[in-house]
């Protein structure tokens, strides 16, 4: 997690973000006076245990965790110690709803308040405020769409019966359901406040949808152009829309004695929330893919699922397994990506940790993201060289034929 915790609570650290504290001073200024202050302290709070929720669940399969809060937000990420399996899964997406719902159920309950009787609950602005960041929130929390808790926990069910496709069909149903239910709020004037709220989840799912696809006509010209951009400096042959890649452009800077420039744009890259334009340094010397490398601030920066890719393979080329390793993990436990799984399995197998490196290769194929890239490493990726007659290994790859 890029920057240091503001503070660590059960032993997890705890990133408080600028824009937490931008929601925290809106909600106040939407809501007014003494409702906005209550809305406001128990939003943050039952954040905060509804993260730890995840938090402790995570750590209970070996996982070390910490915490984020951000705008409109908090998260756990977790870095798993090996693939999780689906009840695991679907154990840490229930606890931090479970938590926010137990404990504000709970403390209604204590001030005398039923909270299902609309006039109890409504008499004043505390227990009005606890009644919607408790147990309304964490009940839409629990709707069966991405990337709210429910949708993680359906998509869990659903690895039963599509395995290697659940990530996909959930996704697509989680735009569908989440398009119908906006146009249907913002239609009714009573409810069109709450319509506005839906809109966020669905500029997430949309980012999921695209976040791994760079905008490139064909991968083989994309490739091309950034090889022959690497060796001679020759960009005339990058495609309509392709940009030369961050790393690219950060090598040329530090080889003109500009470090500083080199790193801020690495880092530029990663903070980027667009669809990416450029396809990932493959072809670069592996020599000057270390150089900008070494500018990175440790612990590795996150951003980008697509340029957290990019930068994965970086590590994994240059040598640096354990942290190839450790930081693909850590982005696949906030987005389950095939790619990542993948580098995780290349660096375990490289490392000698067979079991962990099939596990990885099983995780990859269920994460449904990127299988004809799959087929690709696990045919050709020398670090698996050494697996491919194990019949663990052909199990899995017979998987991706069928």
């Amino acid at each position: 997690m890029p920057g240091s915790p503001a503070f660590h609570l059960f032993r997890f650290p705890i990133h408080v973000r600028p824009g937490f504290w931008m929601f925290m001073v809106l909600v106040i200024v939407v809501n007014g006076g003494e409702l906005g202050l209550w809305i406001a302290g128990s939003a943050a709070v039952l954040t905060l245990l509804h993260e730890l929720g995840h938090a402790f669940a995570a750590r209970a399969t070996g996982a070390r965790a910490e915490i984020s809060l951000d705008f409109l937000a908090g998260y756990a990420s977790f870095v798993p110690t090996r693939p999780l399996k689906r009840w695991e899964r679907a154990g840490i997406s229930v606890a931090g709803p479970a938590i926010q719902i137990g404990v504000s159920v709970a403390i209604l309950l204590l001030m005398g308040v039923n909270p299902i009787d609309r006039d109890s609950f409504g008499r004043s602005e505390a227990a009005l405020a606890i009644w919607w960041t408790g147990p309304v929130m964490g009940l839409f929390n629990l709707a069966p769409v991405l990337p709210l808790d429910g949708g993680h926990i359906v998509q869990a069910g659903l690895d039963v019966v599509l395995p290697g496709r659940s990530r996909k069909v959930m996704l697509w149903f989680s735009i569908v359901l989440t398009s119908v239910t906006g146009a249907v709020l913002l239609l009714t004037p009573e409810l069109q406040s709450l319509g506005y709220f839906v809109l966020f989840p669905l500029l997430v799912q949309l980012q999921m949808l695209f976040a791994d696809r760079p905008r490139t006509r064909t991968r083989s010209i994309a490739a091309q152009a950034e090889a022959a951009a690497w060796m001679s400096g020759d960009l005339s042959r990058m495609p309509d829309g392709l940009v030369p890649s961050p790393w690219y452009r950060a090598d040329q800077h530090l080889r003109q004695g500009e470090p500083d420039v080199a790193r801020a744009i690495l880092m530029a890259d990663l903070a980027e929330s667009a669809p990416p334009n450029w396809w990932p340094p493959d072809a670069a010397p592996t020599d000057r893919l270390a150089a900008a490398l070494a500018l990175l601030p440790r612990p590795l920066p996150q951003g980008r699922i697509y340029s957290e890719h990019a930068l994965a393979h970086v590590l994994l080329r240059t040598g640096h397994l354990a942290d190839a390793a450790a930081y693909a993990a850590q982005s696949f436990a906030r987005q389950r990506s095939t790619a990542m799984a993948a580098v995780v399995a290349r660096a375990a197998a490289a490392l000698g940790d067979r079991e962990t490196a099939i596990g990885w290769l099983g995780a990859a194929i269920d994460a449904d993201t990127d299988l004809d890239a799959l087929v690709a490493t696990m045919d050709g990726a020398p670090e698996l060289a050494g697996l491919r007659g194990d019949p663990a290994f052909v199990s899995l790859r017979q998987r991706l034929d069928g």
